[in-house]
């Protein structure tokens, strides 16, 4: 019981300082690599809670591809960031209203946050019978694919549309670049793909 507190005090300080070093560092790479380890240490809390699934997403997904992904792009793309800094004092005043108001809003949401009276009495999804003998990550398998295959399916269809129609949007047809035509290549006979050329005797190149 002692590791265990021991373990959650130790990735809460290293996640919550990695969050503040993220925003807090100057050079884009280190808040990509602060952002990386905030990751793993939230995953370690989600070990601690019994959440195995989530944590193992958390890395897969997030540290895997997203964060890579940052740290790719921010360290291919030749960013001026003292350019970027330098209007930061022009837009100082208008950036801290919109942060006071948003404070404000979220102040009032929590300020006004209450529990329902029923909510103790409410059921969730039936749980099977060897609900104690699954694990967790099987049992939120049983459950994402028998009781919200719809809405999760939903989701993916929802994604998809979302990944063509952002290649469709940054799609930019470019003159004097030659572009690959699979339909024009299936299509090509043997007449034009072959030219047959006789050579006479002594006719070479070299002669």
């Amino acid at each position: 019981m002692i590791l265990q507190a021991v373990m959650f005090y130790l990735f809460a300080v290293i996640a919550v300082a990695s969050g503040v070093m993220v925003v807090a560092a100057r050079n884009p790479v280190h808040s990509v690599l602060f952002l990386i380890l905030a990751f793993f240490n939230s995953a370690g809390l989600f070990v601690l809670m019994g959440a195995e699934f989530l944590a193992m997403i958390l890395v897969i997904v997030y540290v895997g591809a997203v964060a890579v992904l940052f740290l790719f792009v921010v360290m291919m793309l030749d960013i001026d960031f003292a350019e970027l800094r330098s209007g930061f004092m022009r837009y100082l005043p208008v950036g801290a209203v919109v942060g006071f108001i948003l404070l404000a809003e979220l102040v009032l949401v929590f300020g006004s946050w209450v529990i329902a009276p029923g909510v103790a009495g409410l059921k969730g999804a039936p749980l099977p019978a060897n609900a104690a003998a699954l694990t967790n990550t099987r049992a939120l398998g049983d459950l994402l694919y028998t009781r919200y295959i719809f809405t999760y399916q939903a989701a993916g269809v929802i994604l998809l549309v979302a990944m063509i129609g952002a290649s469709v949007l940054t799609l930019r047809s470019r003159v004097g670049v030659r572009h690959q035509s699979i339909s024009a290549q299936l299509a090509r006979t043997r007449a034009e793909g072959v030219e047959i050329v006789k050579v006479p005797i002594g006719g070479g190149a070299g002669n």
